[in-house]
């Protein structure tokens, strides 16, 4: 007797199962580069050192003990619900409670890194303060880097990295949201490093030039 079969034959279901494999090995190799590229676009890329700014290095000459310190671990904070909710808080007072004013209509000079204590000041002392808040609730200063970047006009412009272990997100006075650095638009330039705040070093970026585009 002679029966239909429901199934392929033998050197089809082999050749269907090998296709199988490899779409299946496929789908593996996509998903884990999907994860590789999201990682990367999680973190910006870091180079060799830097020069500080002159800004960063006279704002340690007149508050040293805001930048002296040992060279520590670097450390990330978990991104807890909590934790976002003090960054988004600590971001939207800053930037509501400071007026904006240039350093020269400020203090008569082009460049001056200062505590906003007066109420008013330009894109680095919102970051200074905000940097200042969040260590004295108690957040690990190797997580909080003065960032320096490129905004939409190619003009030189600072914001605060918070280094978290979902990504590096961005307090700045321009934007009312923290947004992960990938979203910002900005082209990245340097920061301070983790281990010592004295020590800047250069970033890379590993978006694809049209991500960047609105950033130059």
């Amino acid at each position: 007797m002679t029966c239909s079969s429901q199934h392929a034959p033998a050197g089809r279901r082999l050749t269907l199962l090998a296709l199988g494999l490899t779409t299946a090995v496929a789908a593996t190799l996509l998903s884990a580069s999907a994860a590789s590229a999201a990682d990367r676009l999680a973190y910006v890329s870091v180079a060799s050192e830097t020069r500080a700014p002159i800004g960063w290095i006279e704002f340690c000459n007149q508050n040293p003990r805001d930048c002296a310190g040992p060279a520590s671990a670097p450390r990330d904070v978990v991104l807890s619900p909590k934790a976002w909710r003090d960054l988004v808080q600590v971001n939207n007072w800053v930037n509501n409670a400071i007026k904006p004013m240039t350093d020269l209509d400020h203090w008569g000079v082009v460049e001056k890194w200062s505590y906003p204590d007066d109420g008013y000041g330009d894109c680095e002392d919102y970051v200074l303060l905000k940097r200042r808040m969040l260590v004295q609730a108690g957040w690990p200063r190797e997580a909080l880097l003065i960032t320096v970047v490129r905004d939409h006009k190619d003009e030189g412009h600072a914001v605060l990295t918070v280094k978290t272990d979902k990504g590096d997100y961005i307090l700045d006075n321009q934007m009312t949201d923290v947004l992960l650095w990938s979203n910002t638009g900005y082209r990245f330039v340097k920061r301070q490093s983790q281990s010592d705040p004295n020590v800047w070093v250069s970033l890379g970026d590993p978006r694809p030039a049209s991500a960047t585009a609105t950033a130059r």
